[in-house]
């Protein structure tokens, strides 16, 4: 037994323990903070998380800053943030692909997805369009679904590279409409060029690399996810009124600590991201590209991600995809 000595030098230490990280949650931060973005500088999320960081920097009152540690599906960065110290100072950019997707393609990571992270906050969220070149000569996605069942593989649809993003939008695009396109893997290039050059069809893909194209006539969008028509694109339909109310593959980013990351850390963090998403300026930003500023606490961070890395897994596992 515990004598009541010992009980209470326990008490003491535990609550002094609690003291000190309420204190050291108070001050934070108290020097500049690293994000570890996995995906190369200069790219959309790259300038996303850049965007927040200065958000941040305002709000809290020290220097936030973006590290990019791109390469091998994004698993370079997810491995470094992962095994970053547990201490506030080392934060990660998180997305669709690192967090829900890679996890469901390789059977031995050097990270554990659902293990090794402290979700923060979600920043956003972009839906999925059905991005065409102009002389594709369907109006929208009800109209190629029923050239494609007429004329199966006619349509050449680019991907990013089996087990990318688009690839598997557009494999669960083709499971959900009963339909068969003819997918075409550009791995490390950009299919975005031959899709405008019309060397390709069509593409599955978030909005902000295709938006000012769209608007500018140079490709034309058929179909977007998401419950109702978006505000940046009003005349084009949803999925859902093209018969495909299930189709909903959205990809998102947000802000997440190492495990073992202080809650009163987590917590204070949280609180900025809700604050930074209170800004007009990067909401519209958001909505511009066909996304939307979504920030969130911890817990709703955390059970967002559970469910679309469930959601993802179906989609993988169905089509038998693996990497490795």
């Amino acid at each position: 037994m515990i004598d009541l000595q010992t009980w209470g030098r326990r008490l003491l230490a535990a609550t002094a323990a609690v003291a000190a990280l309420t204190a050291h949650a108070q001050d934070y931060p108290t020097k500049p903070v690293r994000i570890i973005a996995p995906f190369p500088a200069g790219s959309g999320p790259d300038a996303n998380a850049r965007e927040i960081a200065a958000e941040l920097t305002k709000i809290l009152g020290q220097s936030f800053f973006v590290e990019n540690r791109p390469g091998a599906s994004n698993i370079i960065g997810t491995e470094v943030a992962a095994k970053a110290p547990a201490d506030g100072y080392s934060l990660y950019i998180g997305t669709t692909s690192s967090l829900s997707v890679v996890p469901h393609l390789y059977a031995k990571l050097p990270f554990n997805a659902e293990k090794d992270f402290a979700p923060v906050s979600l920043l956003g969220v972009l839906n999925t369009g059905l991005i065409a070149n102009p002389s594709l000569p369907v109006k929208d996605a009800r109209a190629l679904i029923a050239e494609l069942k007429a004329k199966p593989d006619s349509v050449t649809v680019a991907t990013a590279g089996i087990g990318s993003y688009s690839h598997l939008s557009g494999v669960w695009f083709n499971n959900a409409a009963g339909v068969k396109t003819n997918l075409v893997p550009y791995n490390s290039n950009s299919p975005y060029t031959d899709l405008m050059g019309g060397q390709v069809q069509a593409m599955f893909d978030g909005l902000p690399a295709a938006a000012g194209n769209i608007r500018a006539g140079k490709l034309k969008l058929l179909a977007i996810t998401g419950k109702q028509r978006h505000p940046s694109f009003p005349d084009v339909p949803t999925f859902a009124e093209a018969g495909l109310p299930d189709y909903a593959p959205i990809a998102w980013q947000g802000i997440l600590a190492p495990a073992g990351t202080p809650k009163p850390i987590l917590d204070k963090l949280s609180a900025a991201m809700q604050k930074a998403c209170q800004s007009p300026e990067l909401a519209q930003r958001w909505t511009e590209y066909g996304g939307a500023l979504r920030c969130n606490t911890p817990a709703e961070f955390t059970a967002f991600i559970e469910a679309d890395r469930a959601m993802w897994g179906k989609v993988i596992r169905e089509a038998n995809i693996k990497l490795d």
